[in-house]
């Protein structure tokens, strides 16, 4: 089978390809491809492991050619892929969940929380530049985690190990997603509130959902109005779930704190207010960005690969129900 990897990937997973029998093409280009340059070397490919930068919808899918079975996602999220197209052809979609990339996003939001609590870019690079020029009692006052509030919107896996981290810190926790989950308050020890409720009194808000017609700039003008004054944003699931100029006038008011970004509206560009403001802190789409995490991702986009031409269903297929009808 001839298989398109889209990008050079960590790891030597696309070895197990090449001696599985398969011909494998890797992207020359150290960057996204553009989508002439993509379309043209999707041609006549059985497979496509892409990255979450490559958008690949139904034009692209009939550019490839009727042997396209399967699209491999190197990523747990897959908004990138237009998965009805794919399903209308019986094409299959593999992402690759897993929980070292859940402990690693969940890692960094916590980094993100601490950074901006405590100030530490801002105190940095004032060192650097010379600023430190002894112990003063009032420099870069940052605000306790003991006793605050944290708001968790989408309680998945990932948003379940940032509420377990926060235990730590003694801090009282709500979550919000569509319907209430008492096994996990149980065990989380998280309260259950409204999306208003929740942003009304959380002290740190971390968004923890995918990005859909729905969710999409979920957090605007309205919603970041409705959170608590002098309160703390932070984002490491989809860019485009926050309204980033809204954003930018919640922070240039005062109204927030803060903001912890690792995903942007419109990756890779960046609302130039943001790179300027001191209490953002900004990380380039980096929070999975762990040797474990894209050690096992590589293992489960290439394992989705193999076990297909093996007529063997992959464990982490999006499009599950199409197995039995899929193209062979």
């Amino acid at each position: 089978m001839k298989i398109f990897v889209t990008r050079k990937i960590p790891g030597n997973h696309i070895d197990k390809l090449k001696q599985a029998g398969h011909e494998v093409e890797i992207s020359e280009f150290d960057r996204v491809l553009t989508p002439e340059e993509l379309l043209e070397k999707v041609a006549g490919k059985d497979a496509i492991l892409s990255l979450l930068t490559d958008r690949i919808n139904g034009d692209l899918m009939d550019a490839c050619g009727p042997q396209l079975k399967l699209i491999s996602n190197y990523a747990v999220g897959f908004d990138n892929i237009d998965i009805e197209a794919a399903t209308q052809r019986q094409i299959l979609v593999a992402n690759t969940p897993c929980e070292e990339v859940n402990e690693a996003v969940a890692e960094h939001t916590w980094a993100l929380i601490l950074t901006l609590a405590r100030r530490i870019v801002e105190a940095d690079e004032a060192t650097r530049r010379g600023g430190y020029k002894g112990w003063e009692p009032d420099v870069f006052l940052g605000t306790n985690l003991i006793g605050k509030t944290l708001g968790i919107v989408g309680l998945g896996r990932i948003g379940g190990m940032v509420a377990r981290r926060a235990k730590g810190y003694n801090m009282t926790t709500l979550y919000n997603k569509r319907t209430p989950d008492p096994e996990a308050e149980k065990e989380l020890g998280v309260t259950f509130a409204t999306l208003d409720e929740l942003l009304a009194k959380s002290d740190f808000v971390s968004m923890h959902v995918p990005l859909t017609d729905e969710t999409r700039h979920m957090i605007n003008s309205e919603t970041l109005g409705k959170m608590k004054q002098g309160s703390y944003l932070i984002n490491t699931a989809r860019g485009s779930i926050v309204d980033e100029h809204a954003l930018v006038e919640a922070l240039r008011s005062g109204h927030l704190k803060g903001a912890g970004l690792d995903v942007f509206d419109n990756e890779p560009n960046l609302d130039p207010e943001l790179i300027g403001m001191e209490n953002v802190v900004l990380t380039p789409h980096i929070a999975s960005g762990t040797h474990e995490a894209r050690e096992k991702m590589g293992e489960l986009a290439t394992n989705a690969i193999v076990d297909t031409f093996s007529d063997k269903k992959p464990t982490n297929l999006v499009n599950q129900e199409i197995w039995e009808t899929r193209r062979k």
